[in-house]
Parts: structure tokens; sequence; C-alpha cells
């Protein structure tokens, strides 16, 4: 995976955001013989550039406990290339794959059967900690290791490191030096071309093609519903779009199948278990997701993470991200006649799935008592109140929706009344998540000073008991409609948001909603909102985590998060802390030029996040750089 810059951030935010349309979208619907369906979108106000993208529908809901995180890490596998990009030789390439999968496999059954053995037994803490192997785990886990360093040109790096070293102190003042010296450089020399003989990986190469094309942001993200791949080209490279999307999803090999468990174990490191809360939120969402599949997260589980094989992953890439479940998505400047002849070159080719992708069946049964789950971390205390509603499709998500703008912003009433009025709070907000399956309504707020937690819990059953009791006044309720509506408009000028609201609303029901959303936002009447007030949230039907200060813990203020807009903090926050943990300037700096590039397509109200984290990336490399001297 590419650096995330914070465009990518802010799409996976829109799509989990309310999706109130204020004008009218007109795709074209374009359906191959295989199944797969295009929406075209032709649009000529932004010249010689078109957003395209592909959306599978498929996310961690499709998954089953064994594969959690599936969908995501297919999401990395996409980018490692085919038969045709990103090897220098696909024979020898598909050997040392089959090779290593033969390796894991003997792994993976030594480890469910005498490491899990010893685990239940007690004899080990962790039955997939490499410090915990027996003599045969550890011998395959080497083989398994040099066969990827070999792949990735990798090998004998550990030698090649301690040469250098060696070389670096010797003195070539002497004969004897000069020679020790050349001797050296010689070894280093053929150990460096051993690795290029070896290796069959071209690292990056699909980015590479892309960026010499003229191609930016190309990106892709994972949620609980679906999986979407993204970029800008030029309207003159669309068929190289089309061949590069339709080669992937034709000819992916799955490269570094094993190694980029890594990557993914680090992110999820990153995203959850170094984060002062990360661990608690995913035992939350367990706790309130008590049968639904949305109970586990979406990168997945760590013992699973370790356990899938190839061939559970080909099975599922066979039934989700066939033709027949898949939907192309283009806008911008083009010529439908011609690009619908290009598509039809291209992804014709696909074969349509042999299995439908299955129902997901499960539904979440009525909560029938309170929940509460209590935790101490490195953070300021903090409280998230959290009800069952109703998923995407569901007439009351509108009224839900509207509630939750009500209450949000520097406006809105949680704002006015837990940060400006009783100071209880330094930040407070509140939103419906509308899924495909289901839906929750959270309210989430910090302390402020001396406050705390159970005071954000009262001013929360405050606010509600309002909500419940009294009509919100026409003018308020218009208020917010309004802008509602404009930011929208705002936000559907720019063909890459476009791009992702329209997979959005594909994803969970149908692209028409964004048409119809509009009449529907604007019927929200005030007795709607008290009686979704009413029906939804209940004290039996709610969970409430209240998160404490670890004893000793100090956790400073950032005056700049805390004024940004409250729906806002808990990702630009995420953002920056990924930010802050980047060793890589260069990475960094690749991240910085992607970020300014595209900081014209951010909608007005997400313009104060952009500009914080772009201080913060700045910071960020300057610190790295000034410890690089």
């Amino acid at each position: 995976m590419r650096f995330a810059t914070i465009v990518t951030l802010l799409a996976a935010a829109l799509a989990l955001a309310p999706v109130a349309r204020a004008q009218q979208v007109e795709p074209e619907v374009f359906t191959l013989p295989n199944g797969m369906k295009f929406l075209l979108v032709p649009r000529h106000d932004q010249p010689n550039t078109v957003a395209a993208g592909w959306l599978a529908k498929v996310g961690s809901v499709n998954e089953r406990p064994g594969i959690t995180g599936i969908s995501h890490f297919f999401e990395h596998m996409m980018f490692k290339g085919t038969d045709a990009i990103g090897t220098r030789d696909s024979a020898r390439d598909a050997d040392y794959r089959t090779r290593q999968g033969a390796l894991r496999d003997k792994i993976n059954q030594l480890t469910w059967s005498a490491q899990y053995d010893r685990y239940f037994k007690g004899t080990i803490n962790d039955a997939w900690d490499p410090k915990n192997d027996t003599p045969e785990l550890a011998r395959l886990r080497a083989e398994l290791k040099s066969l990827m360093d070999e792949q990735q040109g990798k090998a004998g790096e550990a030698e090649i490191k301690q040469l250098e070293a060696e070389l670096a102190k010797t003195d070539a003042a002497t004969p004897t030096g000069t020679q020790r010296k050349a001797d050296i450089e010689k070894q280093i020399a053929n150990l460096k071309a051993q690795q290029t003989a070896l290796a069959t990986i071209v690292k990056d190469e699909f980015d590479k093609i892309y960026t010499a094309a003229g191609g930016t942001g190309m990106n892709a993200f994972t949620s609980y519903d679906l999986t979407f791949f993204f970029i800008n080209v030029p309207s003159n490279k669309f068929e190289l779009w089309a061949w590069m999307e339709s080669d992937r999803l034709n000819n992916s090999v799955f490269r570094e199948f094993y190694s980029e468990r890594d990557v993914v174990h680090e992110e999820r490191r990153l995203r959850t278990e170094s984060t002062p809360t990360g661990v608690f939120q995913e035992q939350f969402e367990s706790m309130f997701w008590m049968a639904s599949p949305y109970s586990w997260p979406v990168i997945g589980w760590t013992s699973d993470l370790n356990s899938y094989s190839m061939d559970e992953a080909m099975k599922y890439w066979n039934t989700y991200y066939r033709p027949n479940n898949l939907v192309g998505i283009i806008v911008g400047d083009f010529d439908p006649v011609a690009v619908k002849k290009t598509i039809s070159t291209y992804f014709s080719r696909l074969e349509p799935g042999k299995v439908a992708p299955p129902s997901v069946v499960t539904l979440e049964p009525k909560q029938g008592a309170e929940m509460r789950m209590m935790a101490e971390a490195d953070t300021q205390p903090q409280v998230e109140i959290r009800y069952h509603t109703v998923g995407f499709q569901h007439k009351d998500s509108y009224a839900l929706d509207v509630m939750g703008s009500i209450l949000n912003g520097r406006t809105g009433r949680l704002y006015k009344d837990m940060v400006e009025g009783t100071k209880v709070a330094s930040s407070a907000q509140a939103r419906q998540d509308s899924r495909k399956y289901a839906g929750a309504f959270s309210f989430e707020a910090e302390t402020k000073g001396d406050s705390v937690p159970l005071q954000l819990e009262e001013g929360w059953y405050a606010e509600l008991k309002k909500l419940q009791t009294e009509a919100v006044p026409a003018e308020e309720l218009q208020k917010v409609k309004n802008q509602a509506m404009a930011d929208s408009y705002r936000r559907l000028q720019n063909n890459f948001f476009l791009l992702i609201q329209l997979a959005q609303a594909e994803a969970l029901g149908d692209w028409s909603e964004i048409n119809k959303e509009s009449a529907k936002i604007q019927a929200v009447t005030p007795e709607d909102i008290k009686r979704v007030a009413n029906q939804y949230f209940d004290k039996t039907n709610r969970s409430v985590a209240t998160y404490t200060r670890k004893a000793g813990a100090a956790v400073a203020a950032d005056p700049e998060l805390a004024a940004l807009p409250g729906p806002m903090q808990g990702m630009a926050r995420q953002a920056a802390k990924k930010i802050g943990e980047e060793k890589d300037a260069g990475k960094l700096k690749e991240g910085l030029t992607q970020l300014r590039d595209q900081a014209a397509q951010v909608p007005p109200q997400m313009a104060p996040v952009m500009e914080y984290l772009l201080k913060k990336m700045e910071a960020r490399i300057a610190e790295l750089e000034k410890s690089a001297k």
C-alpha cells in the first residue's frame, strides 16, 4: 500500500457520512454481458481528466470467523501486480509463490496442532509468536523467509550490511587496508548481483506506470460493506486505466501473499494496538454487535491474519471479485461512446462467478439490557454512548441523519450546551452510521478541565430528553437542511467526491438513492425527529463505553485539534498519530505533495482538517530531517 494521504482518509470519512443530495445526478448505466455494471457520468467542467474507479460489493461484513480481515488484505494484494505487471520473470515468480505456499501450509498445520495444544495447556502464552516456535517450526519459518527474501531481492541482506559496516571501518591508507577494502567491495558487488539475479519482483510497478502516465491519487479503501479502488487519470489515458484495472481483476497473482501479512500486522499495530483506546474500541464493537458480522474489525483479528491459506483466499476472491459483483464508475471529461467501446474491449474478458455471493443472513437481535464497558487509558476521559438504529435504506435513516446534524457542529446543540455552556466537554459530537444491514447512532465526548465522564453522560441524556419531548423549531430544522444541501452541492461539484458518493450509494443500496435523498431529507418533520428519538433511544437499547485516565498518565491538550469541527476530530487525531509514527521522511514528502496537489478537491467544511494535517506533516518531516543530521 502507498502512503495514505488525507484525501483518502477524507474519502473514507465521506463513505460513512449521510448522503444528502442537493442536485440530480444522471449516470448512464452500462452493463456488460458478464454482469459487470458501469456508471458513466460525463462532465466537461474539469477538462482533460477522469476520476475512475471500481467497486467490489464486499467488506468485512461478508467474512466469517477464521478469515476476518481478508477483504482488507485483498485491498493490499491488488497493488502487487499480475503476470504482466510487478515481475521481471513470471515463471520463476510463480515457482516462488508455490514453494512459499507449501511451506506456509506446513507452518499453519503445525501451529494449529502443536502450538495451539501448548497454548491451551498453558505452556506458551501466544501460539503465533515466533519466540515460542518448536525447532521444526523455526526451521520452516527460516526457510520461508529465505524464499521471500530471494523473491524480493533481499537475499544476503544481513551479510551485506555486515560487510558495509566493516568497509566503513577499514583504513585504506595502508596497502593491506587498500586490498581489504577492494575485497570487501567485490564481495558486496557479488552479493548484490546475486540479489538481482534471484529477485523476480518489480516493486510498485503499478504505481510507477500510472504516475508516468499522469495519474494521481491512486488508492483504495475497505469498509464494513464495500471495497473501492480509484484514481484520477488524464482523459487520453483512459484506455490505460481500462487495461490496468481489467488485468488486475483478471490476472492478479497475489504476489507477496505471505510477506504482506507483516505489513498488515504493522498497520493493525499502528491503527489499533498502539493507540490509547484502539483495543478497547474493538472490544466495544464486539460487545455492541452481539451476533452481527459487523462485530469484528475491518482489519481482522490477529490469529485470522496469520491463518488463511491461498486456497481460502482464492475461494473468497472467486466469490466476491467477479464481474457480477463489481461496479465500475467513471466521472469526468470523456466521450461516452468511446469509453463504452474501451470498457467492452477490456472488461468483457472477465468471467462471471460460478457461485453467486451468499446473502448476509445473521441479523442483530434486539438488545434487552443496557451494556457498559469501563476502561482506563492514556487519554483524556471520554464517553461513547451507542444505540442500535437502522440501515442505509430504511426510511428512518433520514430523520436520524437530520437529528445528528441538529446536534453537531459549532452551531449545534452539543457544542453550544456542553462545550460553550456547561463547559464539561472539550468536544462533543453525535452521528448516525447507516450501514447496509444495520445502523447505529453514537454520541461521543471528551471531558474538559476537572469534569468527569458522568457529567458527559448527564449532558447527553439532557439533550436527548429535549429531542424526545420538545419539537425542534422549524427555523432550526430548516437551517440544518439548508446546510446539508449546500455542503452536498459543493461536494458533488468535484469529480472525485462524486465518484466516492456514487460508490457508497451503490454499495449500500442503489446509486439512484442519491437523487431521492434530497426530497427525503427535506421531508423530515419535527414530529419525525421526536418519534425516532423516542423509538430508538431507550436505555435498554444502548451500550456505554467510559474511558478514564490511567493513573500517572498525562495527556497534553492540542488546541488546534480541539478547534476543529467535532465530527472531524476523531479522524484528524487518527491521521495525525499516523503521521507522528511515520519514520520515513521520503514517504511523508510524497504524501505532502499529493496532499497539496489535491487540496482543492476537499469540500470547504473539511478545509480546517486539511490545514491541520498539512502542518502536522510538515512538522514531522522537519523533525525527521533534523534528527538525521
